[in-house]
């Protein structure tokens, strides 16, 4: 009789938005994120956003250097596992690192997705093996046009990428990078005036967690990045 391997589980993330979990069955390690344990009045907000990421990555699907879309069934979202550490953690000072991530970022614009969520340190990855990959497309932008909304999310992708490597590589920066970084688009000079504050004080008081630009803190529990992704 053969019997079905035993799924063991690690809890990674939760907050009202759901869980996210690693999960391993037999020798496959993958992440689910269940958004039925989300707040009642959050609920169909946390099944728009995953779908939302289903989407980005069936879009991105075969690209090396973000998850692979394992299941989406309108509750439960599973992608699969990339070992490394986040940005934050590992603090990549390699140039090479950089341009192997701006060429992911190619790779994901000549998809026709911007990933719009790429200022937060977490959602940089840097794998086992010294490259980059990219995680969370709940908020991506999927264009098929690519005009000048996408073009201009995608130059904002690139400059956040840029501003990491003024933090971690600084002294590998070309002169035309330290131009772009001084061209924020009208979107993120606004965003930095008035979004950015409205947008915490709702993350905080409302829901009750903190997200900035180096990581997230939920309200129950703090995701554990030290050496395995978020």
């Amino acid at each position: 009789m053969t019997h079905s391997p035993t799924e063991t589980r690690e809890l990674l993330k939760a907050d009202t938005f759901g869980h996210i979990e690693r999960v391993q069955v037999g020798d496959e390690i993958f992440v689910r994120r269940d958004t039925r344990s989300a707040h009642w009045l959050l609920r169909a907000l946390a099944r728009w956003a995953a779908r939302h990421e289903a989407r980005g990555l069936e879009r991105l699907r075969g690209i090396d250097g973000v998850p692979q879309l394992r299941r989406w069934d309108g509750h439960v979202l599973e992608r699969s596992y990339l070992a490394g550490a986040p940005m934050q953690t590992a603090q990549p000072r390699d140039p090479r690192w950089y341009r192997d991530a701006h060429r992911l970022l190619r790779a994901l614009r000549a998809r026709g997705l911007a990933h719009n969520d790429l200022a937060k340190e977490p959602n940089w990855l840097v794998r086992a093996g010294g490259s980059p990959a990219v995680l969370d497309f709940q908020i991506c932008w999927i264009s098929r046009r690519r005009g000048g909304w996408f073009r201009m999310l995608a130059r904002e992708d690139l400059r956040h990428l840029l501003k990491h490597k003024r933090t971690y590589c600084p002294d590998a920066l070309t002169p035309v990078e330290r131009r772009l970084l001084k061209r924020r688009s009208w979107l993120a000079r606004t965003w930095k005036a008035s979004g950015k504050r409205v947008y915490k004080y709702i993350a905080r008081r409302w829901f009750g967690y903190w997200d900035d630009d180096g990581g997230a803190l939920s309200s129950r529990r703090r995701t554990d990045g030290t050496s395995r992704e978020p």
